[in-house]
């Protein structure tokens, strides 16, 4: 198991360079952004209850072109997104720019991927809420086409093109690791078994198990071998935590880290550096 980072990148924390160049020099494995595009300020959602958020939501970096950077002054740190909100994107132009950052990055992206919550953001990018789940099993679907074939189409409900030509092509055929976030609940079990690599749970608890039990009983049902559905969880920096989870099976624990300025979250890593060193050491 190791240890990564999630946090929200923004013009006023400390920038990506320098956090990805700080996780690098102190053995992280990798490093995790937010996204939001901008939060509209009617707060009309019904999954916040109108409440307010922090300004990090609306301050956040575009993840695509901050992990650019990230990857551009490292060498070993993994970059992902944790995570994209992909039913609010563009599937043709989200393929191209995750091909371009894996293989400009010597294939250190994964691509983390969520439905999305917020309704009204969701509303001024032309998407209806009721129909995130389709478009994001579409859209990835779609964007595994573009990796995979020299001649490329997709003819779905919602996302169709016709065959393409698309270029670069990530360092994988099969493209990044994909991994789904979101609780377990039936729908989220069924599409990270149908078309994730992993699942990335929003929060830690004892339902992960259950969780981890009903992704093992659906793969069985489709003929998915359940030890090909790999998972990573957020959590803390506690010696406990983390043994509990590498008894789990979790290949991955993202450490949440305040969206601050540079020595507040350098103070931060460094707290971190002695754990992050016995279990992010070489094999």
């Amino acid at each position: 198991m190791r240890l990564g980072i999630l946090t929200f990148v923004t013009d006023r924390s400390i920038d990506p360079i320098e956090l990805a160049t700080a996780l690098e020099e102190r053995g992280f494995e990798s490093m995790w952004v937010a996204e939001h595009t901008h939060i509209p300020v009617s707060r009309r959602s019904p999954y916040s209850g109108g409440e307010e958020l922090p300004e990090m939501y609306w301050r956040a970096y575009d993840p695509i072109v901050a992990l650019t950077a990230a990857a551009a002054v490292t060498e070993r740190l993994l970059v992902g997104t944790g995570i994209c909100l992909v039913a609010q994107r563009d599937p043709i132009i989200l393929a191209k720019e995750v091909a371009c950052i894996d293989r400009l990055s010597g294939g250190r992206f994964v691509l983390g991927v969520g439905f999305g919550w917020n309704v009204e953001e969701m509303e001024n990018h032309g998407v209806d809420p009721d129909d995130r789940w389709t478009l994001v099993r579409e859209k990835v679907a779609a964007m595994r086409t573009l990796w995979r074939d020299d001649v490329a189409e997709f003819s779905g409900e919602l996302v169709r093109f016709e065959p393409s030509w698309c270029w670069p092509k990530p360092t994988d055929p099969a493209g990044p690791t994909v991994f789904l976030g979101g609780n377990a609940g039936p729908r989220t079990v069924r599409h990270v078994v149908e078309y994730a690599d992993g699942w990335f749970p929003n929060h830690t608890g004892p339902d992960v198990d259950a969780g981890l039990e009903a992704l093992r009983r659906e793969a069985e049902r489709v003929g998915r071998d359940p030890s090909t559905v790999r998972f990573m969880v957020p959590g803390p920096a506690d010696p406990a935590f983390l043994e509990a989870e590498a008894a789990r099976g979790c290949e991955r624990v993202l450490i949440g880290i305040p969206s601050a300025p540079r020595d507040v979250v350098l103070r931060h890593l460094d707290r971190h550096a002695a754990l992050v060193q016995e279990w992010n050491r070489p094999d």
